[in-house]
């Protein structure tokens, strides 16, 4: 039985595509540590605002640019209701899943809550940070390349929404690195490297949904599985655990409202 052609160009597309949406992610990432390396430090509570902020814009990713895209994906496909539904209910369990696996065997450490993981030997603790923020940025990357495999235009909204809240992301890294004690120019450099898995995590997932179609629903389920985890275990906590909850939650409304309008805008 022969194995059927891949339409090389059609692929290239949808993967070219991600690799220049989370190229610019990734550089949004970077220059947002900019202000890192003359500033004294970010407020406790606009940091938690800005945490906030992120949160909302990856929820609303997940919703409006993964999820709902996946159920009509599965339709066309010939599922029904019902089944669209199990297919990417399922997906973004196993997404969830993942990351909650990479986050146990993993050694990392959080700005606020500390070291997580598996025992990290004898690794220097920038580098436990550079693994926590990488298992939060994967996740980013899966998702923009999931959505340019969808669409062109939903895979530009959700790269510039991403791109908005990695903007204040990187600032706060970069800050939170320097407040751990690393030097500003080594917590700069590495608050503009943590971004280089995100063009990464798309030209994967895209070129995974593009060569088997099939994987579409599955793949933007994951994805958006991937974030919620991220969200909810890891941001929202976050942002919450200096007590200030409203600066985050106002934060996160926001975020989400910006996302919700470039999808619908630019989608």
């Amino acid at each position: 039985m022969a194995i059927p052609a891949v339409d090389a160009p059609a692929v290239m597309g949808p993967v070219l595509a991600a690799l220049i949406g989370g190229s610019v992610a990734a550089a949004a990432t970077a220059v947002g540590t900019i202000p890192a390396w003359f500033a004294r430090g970010v407020g406790p509570r606009l940091q938690d605002a800005l945490l906030g902020f992120g949160a909302g814009v990856m929820l609303a990713a997940s919703a409006f640019s993964l999820i709902l895209p996946g159920l009509d994906a599965a339709r066309e496909q010939g599922a029904g209701s019902w089944e669209a539904g199990i297919v990417v209910g399922l997906a973004v369990l196993v997404g969830g899943a993942m990351i909650m696996l990479l986050d146990r065997a993993v050694p990392h450490e959080h700005f606020v809550k500390g070291p997580e993981g598996a025992v990290p030997g004898r690794l220097r603790r920038t580098w436990l940070f550079v693994f926590a923020i990488a298992l939060h940025n994967l996740p980013e990357g899966l998702a923009i390349g999931t959505a340019y495999a969808t669409d062109i235009g939903r895979g530009h909204a959700l790269a510039t929404g991403i791109a908005l809240q990695d903007i204040p992301e990187g600032l706060v890294v970069a800050m939170a690195l320097v407040a751990a004690g690393v030097p500003r120019l080594r917590a700069v450099l590495v608050g503009m490297a943590s971004g280089l898995v995100e063009p990464v995590g798309a030209v994967a997932g895209a070129g995974l949904v593009v060569a088997l179609p099939l994987l579409l629903p599955v793949g933007l389920g994951f994805a958006a599985g991937a974030m919620l985890f991220v969200v909810s275990h890891e941001i929202i906590p976050e942002s919450h655990r200096q007590g200030h909850e409203k600066y985050a939650t106002t934060g996160l409304m926001i975020g989400f409202v910006l996302m919700m309008l470039l999808d619908t805008a630019l989608a």
